[in-house]
């Protein structure tokens, strides 16, 4: 179902009693004869640095892990044993769109080119999408729609949030290597006291945003462009 007119988005206002994500939206969509279902969501909207992460889940309704929850409400050690799982049991995508990219379109249009990438990327094409937030993507308009709260209501988007937090995770870990000076292995890019410290310290590094705005003054007290 494509959004309404003049709107960016359908939504869903129930909620599961249980207050744990559940597959009932994933459902209402099959009984409509759309089989499959990908939950999409990103990480990384809101860091001074790093890509923004998007993933695309499709589940088989005989084979969903249990403990799926809201990536942001649970540990690191739950995140990565429910990623090994959801990787085994489902068909998963994720795309990571770079700094330099967020900077030049902005960071809504970027997460919604990493949405639309997850999404392309996956093995087989979903026949329906369900997308935590507010927003669908243009891309994805003709079979998708948004779900506010989805990743803690839709088993699908959970599943995603999972994917695209513990994917990007990884990839700043890899950044605080490379960048030592900043704790990207412990901020992952957000800007924390220790991060906004260093950035006044050493200036911006290659992976920062400098569309935000505390990047683009540290660029202009360092004179980086």
């Amino acid at each position: 179902m494509s959004p309404l007119p003049g709107t960016d988005s359908l939504s869903f206002f129930s909620s599961g009693e249980s207050g744990k994500p559940d597959f009932s939206h994933e459902t209402m969509l099959h009984s409509r004869g759309k089989m499959l279902v990908a939950g999409i969501d990103e990480a990384g909207r809101g860091p001074l640095a790093g890509p923004v992460v998007a993933a695309a889940v499709i589940f088989d309704p005989q084979a969903i892990p249990d403990g799926l929850d809201d990536s942001k409400k649970l540990s690191a050690k739950a995140r990565n044993r429910l990623f090994d799982l959801i990787a085994k049991t489902a068909q998963i995508s994720w795309c990571a769109v770079p700094a330099n990219k967020i900077d030049e379109v902005n960071i809504l249009q970027a997460t919604f080119i990493a949405m639309s990438q997850a999404v392309a990327g996956l093995p087989v094409p979903p026949h329906a999408c369900l997308i935590d937030g507010r927003d669908v993507p243009p891309a994805l308009r003709s079979n998708s729609q948004a779900l506010i709260g989805g990743d803690r209501r839709c088993v699908s988007i959970a599943a995603a949030s999972i994917v695209a937090k513990v994917v990007r995770d990884a990839m700043m870990a890899k950044a605080g290597s490379a960048f030592p000076h900043y704790g990207f292995d412990q901020n992952s890019g957000y800007g924390t006291r220790f991060h906004m410290e260093a950035l006044e310290r050493h200036g911006p590094c290659p992976l920062h945003r400098r569309s935000y705005a505390p990047v683009a003054q540290a660029c202009t007290r360092h004179g980086v462009k």
